[in-house]
C-alpha cells in the first residue's frame, strides 16, 4: 500500500512544476499591474499615447486604480494557488482572462510592456487549465503538505 502511495505522490510530482510557476507568474503580474497602475496615477507624461489615443477613451488616473485593484486580485489569486486551493485554479484563469482585457485596452499607452504581460496571462493560463488536476485541497500542491 505505501508502494502505491510513493509511486502516485512521484507521478503527479513531474506537473507541480506549472502550478506553481502559474502562481509565481500570477504575483509577479500583480506586481507588475501595481508597477503600471503607480506610474500611470503619478506621472501622466510617461505613456506613448495621450488619453484619447487608447481603446478605451479614460483619463489615466482611471486606468491607474483598474491596474492597482486588477493586481491586487491577480496577486491574492497567486497565493491561493500556490497555497493549494482548487477554486483558486478558476478564479486564476478568470482573472488572467481579466488581466489580458486590461492590458489589451491599455496596449497604445505601453506596447512592449503590456504585450509580455498579456504573453505571461496566456502562459499562466495554459499551466492552470492542463496541469491543474495536481493542486488538491486535502494536501496542497502535489499532495505536499
Amino acid at each position: 500500500m505505501a508502494d502505491t502511495d510513493q509511486r502516485a505522490a512521484t507521478s503527479t510530482g513531474v506537473w507541480i512544476g506549472p502550478i506553481v510557476f502559474a502562481g509565481v507568474m500570477m504575483i509577479i503580474l500583480g506586481f507588475f499591474h501595481g508597477f503600471q497602475g503607480f506610474v500611470a496615477l503619478f506621472n501622466d507624461g510617461f505613456y506613448a499615447v495621450r488619453e484619447n489615443g487608447l481603446a478605451v477613451h479614460i483619463d489615466y488616473t482611471a486606468w491607474a486604480w483598474t491596474h492597482l485593484i486588477v493586481g491586487t486580485i491577480v496577486l491574492v489569486a497567486g497565493f491561493c494557488v500556490l497555497l493549494g486551493q482548487v477554486w483558486a485554479r478558476v478564479v486564476g484563469v478568470i482573472v488572467a482572462v481579466l488581466s489580458i482585457v486590461v492590458n489589451a485596452g491599455f496596449l497604445a499607452a505601453a506596447p512592449a510592456w503590456t504585450t509580455i504581460m498579456i504573453a505571461l496571462d496566456i502562459l499562466v493560463i495554459w499551466a492552470l487549465t492542463f496541469h491543474g488536476r495536481e493542486v488538491r485541497p486535502e494536501g496542497g500542491i502535489g499532495g505536499l503538505p
